[in-house]
């Protein structure tokens, strides 16, 4: 039922990461809603974790990058292929709080110029 459902395109992948388990990826906080609510078994959890399929040494290149200080593993879409269903992840190294600060700071300045120009 869950392979309908992301074939469908109901994934969520908001809020979702990739986090190692004992050597083996997992995909944790997507959301995957049942294919037929109705059919579905009175235990389903949509926000489960998923185990997901590489090969050895991308799970090994992949480990070693997410455990450097700083990079996280986020999902960027999910699609189907030859009958499959395929998860594109990249590698995201985080914010500082400097950066959040500029971000701020660059928006309320331009929020402050289309205020004034929409007075003008």
């Amino acid at each position: 039922q869950e392979v309908k459902s992301i074939k469908v395109g109901h994934m969520n992948l908001s809020g979702s990461y990739v986090l190692f388990n004992q050597g083996e990826p997992f995909l944790i906080g997507s959301k995957v809603p049942a294919w037929q609510p109705k059919n579905a078994p009175t235990d389903y959890n949509q926000e489960r974790s998923r185990k997901l399929l590489l090969n050895k040494k991308e799970i090994q290149y992949l480990f070693g990058k997410s455990q450097e200080k700083g990079f996280s593993l986020i999902p960027l879409k999910v699609y189907g292929k030859s009958g499959r269903i395929k998860l594109e992840f990249g590698l995201a190294k985080g914010k500082k709080k400097f950066d959040k600060k500029e971000k701020i700071k660059n928006k309320d300045i331009e929020r402050d110029t289309r205020r004034e120009l929409s007075r003008g």
